[in-house]
């Protein structure tokens, strides 16, 4: 098995060799990363300037390469380069990505990338609760939900969230319920006024959903997809209004809405 490994925090974060290591053991590991940190890049990819992709040999034991651009870019790039990727792995992001967070995440992205490109994506993210995580201690952990994944559960799309002390693992979903972005205005020593766009701490979150499992310590496993269309909705407004299909399938062009 081939696997693609990536991330957001850079090519020389501990977070992505900790995660090499752990999938070495289910497969070829190449390494392909931001040249510089790209949180909360989301899914943007370079399209104004050419990109280009350089050996580090820093990182032991494993072929490794920096690119000079974003999560998306470099999982592209990678799976282009090395002809065959049989899946593409990100993180391990240093802080988490759960609930509407994972919406500008560049982990999760690199892991959406691969599924756009027709290759199982797994993100994986943990706090930073002090200096560094302890990624020695995570790493079994990490293991187990790759063997879990790889083994049991083939799915397209996943997004895993590690607590720094985990006591079991917890199928979950993505809390959606509320937003933990907030303006913070402030002032430069120049008097100018600037803004820090960051999260506060949310509070009663239901226990099927990730930041709960995180929040009592268990490991947060969710299954994602890219289709972003509300079915419910969609089914709904076809049942309610069917002559816009049935016009469209006859040739006659939808009727335009009226203008008040």
């Amino acid at each position: 098995m081939r696997i693609l490994v990536s991330n957001d925090d850079g090519i020389y974060s501990p977070g992505l060799a900790a995660l090499a290591r752990a999938a070495s053991r289910f497969g070829d590991v190449r390494i392909v990363a931001p040249d510089v940190e790209q949180s909360s890049a989301g899914h943007a990819i370079t399209h104004s300037k050419p990109l280009w992709y350089r050996r580090v040999r820093t990182i032991k034991d494993f072929e490794a390469y920096r690119v000079n651009g974003t999560p998306a870019d470099c999982v592209a790039l990678g799976a282009f380069q090395w002809g065959k990727v049989d899946l593409v792995l990100s993180g391990i992001n240093l802080g988490p990505n759960l609930g509407n967070g994972i919406w500008h995440s560049g982990t999760l992205a690199a892991a959406k990338q691969a599924l756009l490109l027709g290759i199982p994506g797994i993100a994986l993210s943990t706090p930073v609760v002090s200096d560094e995580p302890d990624f020695a201690a995570l790493e079994p952990h990490v293991a187990e939900v790759l063997r879990l994944l790889f083994s049991e559960h083939r799915l397209p799309l996943v997004n895993v969230n590690l607590p720094p002390t985990p006591r079991g693992m917890r199928w979950t979903r993505q809390a959606v319920e509320r937003y933990d972005g907030k303006v913070v205005p402030g002032e430069d020593p120049m008097g100018r006024k600037h803004f820090w766009f960051t999260v506060e701490p949310l509070e009663e979150n239901a226990e099927d959903t990730d930041l709960w499992a995180m929040e009592n310590d268990f490991i947060s496993i969710t299954p994602l997809r890219l289709d972003l269309t509300d079915h419910r909705e969609l089914e709904r407004l076809r049942t309610s209004n069917p002559f816009v299909a049935a016009d469209v399938a006859n040739g006659t062009p939808p009727k335009k809405a009226a203008r008040g």
